[in-house]
């Protein structure tokens, strides 16, 4: 049910931090319409996974990851720049800097950019914001969270910018509330 709005916020976030980044406006207006599609892969999803309310079971789990992959195979095909950036970002938004992450284990500058920006826009709006499995967390939360997992989860100049940019990353926030 918060699928909307959260959209909302991670493309904006996407697009911010993309320019921030200082990629070009070609660049962040792809990656900006691309990124509503991180999660298109959570059509093959049951529902009763989707929307259980607290920790999902280890096989659920295992489901639930291949979203992923699933929504990269769905877009990998189009030979649209906007349909082959969501290819990228749906299949490497859960990728982590440290290679612990999924579908493919890809670390550091192997994850393309549209890929580690969309993971730091993701997991900002979803720990920000009340999900079906777990209450919002505090900004003071979120920023300890990004702290500890800058350079295992996080692109660390990524989230020096989230740091220096938190003001206005929260702004985003405030603006499309669930």
């Amino acid at each position: 049910k918060e699928t909307g709005n959260h959209v909302k916020r991670v493309a904006l976030t996407c697009q911010y931090l993309a320019r921030a980044t200082g990629l070009n406006d070609n660049e962040v207006g792809i990656l900006y319409k691309a990124a509503p599609l991180h999660d298109i892969g959570k059509i093959a999803i049951p529902d009763h996974i989707l929307n259980k309310p607290g920790k999902l079971t280890d096989e659920e789990w295992q489901k639930m990851k291949t979203h992923a992959q699933i929504g990269c195979d769905i877009l990998a095909s189009s030979e649209l720049s906007v349909l082959s950036a969501g290819a990228i970002i749906a299949g490497e938004h859960h990728e982590n800097w440290d290679g612990s992450g999924y579908p493919k284990g890809l670390k550091a500058q192997e994850i393309h950019i549209y890929g580690r920006i969309a993971a730091i826009a993701d997991v900002f709006d979803a720990l920000i914001n009340q999900r079906c499995y777990k209450p919002a967390w505090s900004i003071v939360e979120v920023v300890d969270f990004f702290k500890q997992m800058t350079a295992v989860k996080f692109d660390p100049k990524l989230v020096e910018l989230v740091f220096e940019h938190l003001d206005d990353l929260v702004a985003i926030q405030d603006k499309y509330i669930d």
